[in-house]
């Protein structure tokens, strides 16, 4: 039988998590309420297909959604390979001692405030960009996804090293009883058992570079177009959240950030669904 102390725990954490739910759903349900003269009578399709010009009224959100996208994905495309050698480096490679050194300047990284991310893109690597290609300012798509990825590297990197270190290594002594060197153990014994551990570091990666405010505002460029290459200035959905200021907050223009914001708040949800069923199977599996 249950004491009064554990049951007392048990209804606090239920408390708990009925708050934190109906938060989450609050904070959902106000967004839709806030966007929805700008939904309503058709004008999702319009806000979704159309550009942003609001003094010829138009209130689409097409360029950021698919500079948001563009952008995420490149960063991804920087970091991945950079996040994958770290942490063959850091869980295979590297002796004990160093590899410590190595997991504990990574979690370092983690801690490190984004605006100081965009500090050094500004004075660092938008100087760099613009005399390499002696093209407009340096912010643009390039330098914001460069930063992009070094700022979620350390997240994968973490993420790939737990799963790593989660093989078994019965898998790996047999691997060298068969006489696998450590490169073809890595590749074919450690990658394939961590694969789904990758696909979620990769996911919350992903998740964190689309939902970050600072990089493209402050090293983007923030111009209202779709990106036809990598040294064009572009403008993210966060981005233009920061940006946009109406005087009257009952206008279309006021109205649509909250668009922006409920696009953001949808595609979040589902990576964090993603990611919870791969989780749920990789535990399954292991189980």
């Amino acid at each position: 039988m249950k004491s009064w102390r554990e049951c007392l725990v048990e209804k606090v954490f239920l408390l708990s998590t009925l708050i934190s739910s109906s938060l989450t759903l609050l904070v959902l349900g106000f967004m839709a309420f806030m966007a929805l003269p700008v939904l309503r009578g058709g004008g999702l399709f319009r806000l979704l297909t159309e550009p942003w010009a609001p003094q010829q009224g138009f209130y689409g959100i097409y360029p950021m959604i698919v500079s948001t996208a563009v952008l995420s994905l490149l960063s991804l495309v920087f970091a991945f390979p950079l996040s994958l050698g770290c942490s063959f480096l850091i869980s295979a490679i590297s002796p004990k001692s160093l590899s410590a050194v190595f997991r504990r300047m990574v979690q370092m990284m983690t801690g490190i405030p984004t605006v100081i991310y965009g500090f050094v893109g500004i004075f660092l690597l938008v100087p760099v960009i613009r005399e390499v290609f002696q093209s407009g300012s340096g912010m643009c798509l390039l330098s914001a996804s460069l930063m992009l990825g070094v700022l979620i590297s350390p997240t994968m990197i973490l993420f790939f090293c737990d799963s790593f270190d989660r093989v078994p290594r019965s898998f790996i002594n047999a691997a060298a009883s068969l006489g696998a060197d450590r490169a073809q153990t890595l590749l074919h014994v450690v990658l394939p058992s961590a694969r789904k551990g990758i696909v979620i570091g990769i996911l919350l990666a992903f998740g964190r570079a689309v939902g970050d405010t600072l990089i493209s505002l402050m090293i983007a460029g923030n111009s209202v177009m779709m990106p036809g290459s990598l040294l064009d200035s572009v403008r993210t959905l966060t981005a233009q959240i920061a940006l946009v200021i109406a005087a009257d907050y009952e206008s279309p223009e006021f109205r649509s950030i909250f668009a922006c914001g409920l696009v953001l708040y949808l595609f979040i949800s589902l990576v964090i669904l993603i990611v919870r069923r791969l989780a749920f199977r990789e535990m399954e599996g292991q189980a």
